[in-house]
């Protein structure tokens, strides 16, 4: 064969080499139209602040809004304690998800009935988390404006001329000094989370997002508690916008849609979790579940101010199950 035939035959079979390599590279390309590749989900570890281990029985309790005979109602019925409020919850976790203050008059007695049984449950080998909701940390801020008359009487006691503050009105002195960062009842605050997992449940008054994973759960968590102590001027960025931990209804008003949903798997997902529980939005029908059990909204309207029913939600061998009164 002479040296040009040869030739020829060499570029045409590059030719047919390239072409090949060409639509195997266009093959896998996607399809237009095709749905974007998920996005890689990163496991995120917590501390032991912000996470506990399994336990053999967790009930949840949403918002309990200043009525001590509810409170008591619900705990008895979580079989936290008995008659005399007295912790007889054993190994119980006890997990109440904020808002325990405004709207009724009780709050001052619920948040030191909550501080009581923290102390006893942890004597017994249990624990009780009391977590920071919207409401609580709008009291640290002196907004006062769903605070009963008989919730600012309550605190009367405290010298209003301690901390003078000069932004609230004469009668709401001795609360704005309970509650300001640093005071009586901030510092019992402080050790409220605002995120917090236990076993493969994350617990929140609102609800988590993406954005709060990449933050930092611990992150939201400390920096809530030191402004709490006083020991920083304000929260961290967001914590109290209208898409933060304790704001956000984004998976608690009505049928969240399927990409919120998925949102909420990618959430759960990165913190090893299989479902979470929050607070914040009345549920007129009852404790109930949306996003294939992932999500599962608690707040009943439990107080006088709603006239809920008494629920709650165990947890118990990974089932979840609603208690009712």
């Amino acid at each position: 064969m002479s040296r040009e035939p040869l030739f020829r035959s060499l570029v045409a079979l590059a030719l047919v080499a390239s072409t090949a390599a060409s639509g195997c590279d266009r093959s896998s390309e996607p399809k237009p139209g095709a749905p974007a590749p998920k996005p890689e989900v990163v496991k995120v570890a917590l501390s032991e602040r912000s996470s506990r281990p399994e336990a053999p029985r967790v009930v949840a309790v949403g918002d309990l809004h200043g009525d001590l005979d509810m409170a008591r109602r619900v705990f008895r019925k979580a079989g936290a304690i008995d008659e005399k409020d007295t912790w007889i919850g054993g190994t119980l976790v006890l997990v109440q998800t904020g808002d325990a203050v405004d709207r009724g008059d009780d709050d001052r007695k619920i948040l030191d009935l909550l501080e009581k049984l923290r102390v006893q449950a942890k004597a017994a080998g249990g624990e009780l988390i009391a977590m920071a909701g919207n409401h609580e940390l709008m009291n640290a801020a002196h907004d006062f404006r769903y605070v009963t008359p008989g919730g600012l009487a309550a605190f009367a006691d405290l010298d209003p001329h301690t901390g003078k503050p000069d932004d609230v009105e004469p009668n709401a002195r001795g609360r704005a000094i309970a509650f300001s960062p640093g005071g009586a009842y901030a510092l019992k605050l402080a050790d409220h989370p605002v995120i917090v997992r236990v076993g493969d449940t994350v617990f929140v008054h609102g609800g988590v997002l993406p954005k709060h994973v990449t933050m930092g759960i611990d992150v939201i968590n400390d920096g809530t508690r030191d402004w709490l102590l006083g020991k920083a001027p304000h929260p961290p960025e967001g914590v109290l916008a209208d898409d933060g931990p304790v704001w956000t209804r984004l998976y608690s008003d009505g049928s969240p849609a399927d990409a919120t949903c998925e949102k909420l798997a990618r959430t759960l997902e990165s913190l090893s979790a299989k479902r979470l529980v929050m607070g914040h939005t009345v549920q007129k029908g009852g404790i109930n579940s949306v996003c294939d059990g992932k999500a599962w909204r608690i707040d009943v309207g439990l107080s006088r101010y709603y006239g809920g029913p008494v629920q709650a939600l165990e947890i118990r061998g990974g089932a979840a199950t609603v208690l009712k009164e």
